[in-house]
């Protein structure tokens, strides 16, 4: 009788393992830690978890599920650690766009060769400003790596053109002493913040590019990046009383979040990659 009772036992407890959310606790604070602490999307999280534990792997679903599903879990708003802070999961929709024209001098970015495009090169950036209030008298310069993702955050005193154009000129050049060949062009939308590209051109060297009017997504790389700043820096509020020094702990937590187009690793750990694969390869 005591074997019967023990198999029955085992028998049940299995069958409840195999059913709780995140049933190993490695994978369980794993997910909690990186969610909470780090505030890594479900997908980043399921990516990094190999690299961090080998032989452990979860699905980016079931961390979805977790979050969502889990009639345990949903009393802790899982939910407000996510990027966009849906209570439940929802579609993205496009939106309307009107024609304007604003730098007709510039470069179109249906200009741009392919081999930028496909990202497929290093050394292609698109920058643009993340703003607070209307009557905000500064602005934050966010300006973006295509390829690997790198980000370079600037505080502007002021919304105007030449401000925009030392602070971009400042980040890149600092970006060219650790190799001439991460800074070759840069991409911005048309408003007046940007009426300075052709002295950015000059003084790094570099070509430059415009989106078309209102079609803001034309540069996703920095607008994606954006909305990752946005966790950080909500809007509606103000961004007058954000230093600069905030900002550059800021831009280290983005280049240190492992990035799923970089297999996981992060912007600055696939930098110092491709430095060695350059070094090793002049020798």
């Amino acid at each position: 009788i005591p074997c019967i009772a023990q198999r029955q036992a085992d028998r049940i407890a299995f069958r409840q393992r195999s059913r709780a959310a995140l049933k190993n606790p490695t994978v369980f604070l794993f997910v909690r830690t990186s969610l909470r602490q780090e505030l890594w999307s479900p997908e980043t999280i399921a990516g990094r978890l190999p690299l961090v534990h080998p032989g452990e792997s979860i699905c980016h679903e079931t961390i979805y599920r977790y979050i969502y599903l889990n009639p345990r879990t949903k009393r802790d708003k899982l939910w407000q650690h996510l990027e966009l802070h849906r209570r439940k999961r929802m579609k993205k929709n496009g939106r309307k766009v009107k024609e304007f024209s604003k730098l007709s001098e510039a470069i179109p970015i249906q200009n741009r060769p392919q081999i930028i495009n496909n990202r497929s090169e290093l050394g292609h950036w698109e920058t643009d400003n993340v703003e607070g209030k209307r009557s905000d008298k500064t602005a934050i310069s966010v300006t973006v790596e295509r390829v690997i993702r790198k980000t370079k955050l600037s505080k502007l005193s002021a919304h105007t053109a030449q401000v925009k154009t030392d602070a971009v000129v400042k980040s890149l050049n600092d970006e060219k002493t650790i190799n001439q060949n991460f800074v070759k062009s840069i991409t911005f939308d048309r408003g007046s913040e940007n009426s300075g590209y052709k002295e950015i051109g000059i003084k790094l060297g570099i070509q430059t590019y415009a989106c078309n009017p209102y079609h803001s997504w034309e540069k996703g790389t920095v607008e994606n990046m954006n909305k990752r700043i946005r966790r950080f820096i909500p809007k509606g509020i103000s961004v007058d009383g954000i230093t600069q020094e905030y900002l550059t702990l800021l831009e280290n937590k983005l280049n240190n979040t492992p990035r799923k187009c970089l297999n996981y690793l992060t912007p600055n750990e696939y930098q110092r990659k491709l430095l060695m694969l350059s070094e090793f390869n002049s020798l």
